[in-house]
């Protein structure tokens, strides 16, 4: 039985107190934990509309809005484990090089205490460092959910490093196994016909999100099943998977994308995979309306919570 949990918003209203992820307290000593979730407001590798340094912030408050127990297993993942909120990666927004090396060694610790992150971006290129840390002894399954695949090789003359960029690098430098990699809800126009073939050619399953709606639901989720099993798996979801006209606050919208509910769904059949960490990115608070998108994230990031601690079953 954990020991600790979220503010009760039956005793403190939820708009009153600091605003922390899920109203849980802040606690640094990671040896108390089973499961952290940290900010890692940094956006320096964005190539279009920026802003998603500021979406800890705003998830944070967000999802004040979330309470304790799953709607379908009534079970809360606060009473099986210890959770909490461990504040923000340190970044430094004036150097990409130096943020990259401080976002690893900052998960390095996370890691090596054992303890399972879940983290709230920031651009997707803050996955890469973090997958260098959670993948430290040996290339790990991923699963992705997004609109773009991040797989370009290189932008404005043969920059490597951005957040179309990060899941190219992480395969060169045998962070994920391309066979136990699958990308779910890939959409929209491309810069060449060729933009998807080095991924496939790797061995990426890509289901695009015409094939997602060809197939349904289960027939999807079994590839995705089938192709992960058992494996050490990392879970990135980028918000932009999600039509914008339901979470618009992003970098890189782009239209014909799923709703949230559907996007529940997919990640609640997730829960039979082995997931030693995940993030949330791409929630770009100066282009949101209403706060729509960082309550998208909060949501999913709640969602992955359960299917990562198996109380959403």
């Amino acid at each position: 039985m954990s020991k600790i949990k979220p503010i009760s918003s039956m005793t403190t209203p939820r708009f009153a107190d600091v605003a922390t992820f899920f109203r849980l307290p802040v606690i640094n000593n990671l040896d108390q934990l089973d499961y952290c979730i940290c900010g890692v407001p940094w956006d320096g590798g964005t190539t279009n509309r920026p802003g998603a340094r500021h979406g800890p912030r705003e998830v944070r408050n967000a999802s004040s809005l979330i309470r304790l127990y799953h709607p379908i297993s009534l079970k809360s993942p606060y009473d099986k484990f210890n959770i909490a909120d461990i504040g923000d990666c340190p970044v430094n927004p004036a150097d990409l090089t130096d943020s990259l090396n401080k976002i690893e060694k900052f998960y390095l610790e996370i890691i090596q205490s054992k303890t399972i992150p879940l983290s709230i971006g920031g651009d997707h290129l803050i996955s890469l460092p973090i997958l260098r840390a959670v993948a430290k002894d040996g290339p790990i399954g991923l699963f992705q959910f997004d609109s773009h695949s991040d797989t370009w090789d290189s932008y404005f003359g043969g920059y490597k490093y951005t957040h179309g960029t990060p899941f190219r690098r992480a395969i060169e430098e045998n962070l994920i196994d391309p066979k136990k990699y699958v990308m779910l809800g890939i959409r929209g126009s491309l810069y060449d016909p060729d933009d998807m073939k080095w991924a496939r050619d790797q061995g990426i399953t890509i289901i695009t999100i015409d094939e997602y709606y060809e197939m349904g639901f289960k027939k999807s989720m079994e590839i995705v099943q089938d192709i992960l099993g058992n494996t050490p798996t990392y879970l990135t979801f980028d918000i932009d998977g999600i039509d914008p006209t339901y979470a618009p606050g992003t970098g890189t919208p782009e239209v014909g994308g799923f709703n949230v509910r559907e996007a529940q769904l997919i990640i609640r059949k997730l829960n039979k995979i082995n997931f030693i960490g995940a993030d949330v990115v791409e929630v770009s608070p100066p282009f949101d309306l209403n706060n729509m998108t960082s309550l998208a994230g909060a949501t999913i990031a709640f969602e992955i919570l359960c299917t990562m601690t198996k109380t959403n079953e």
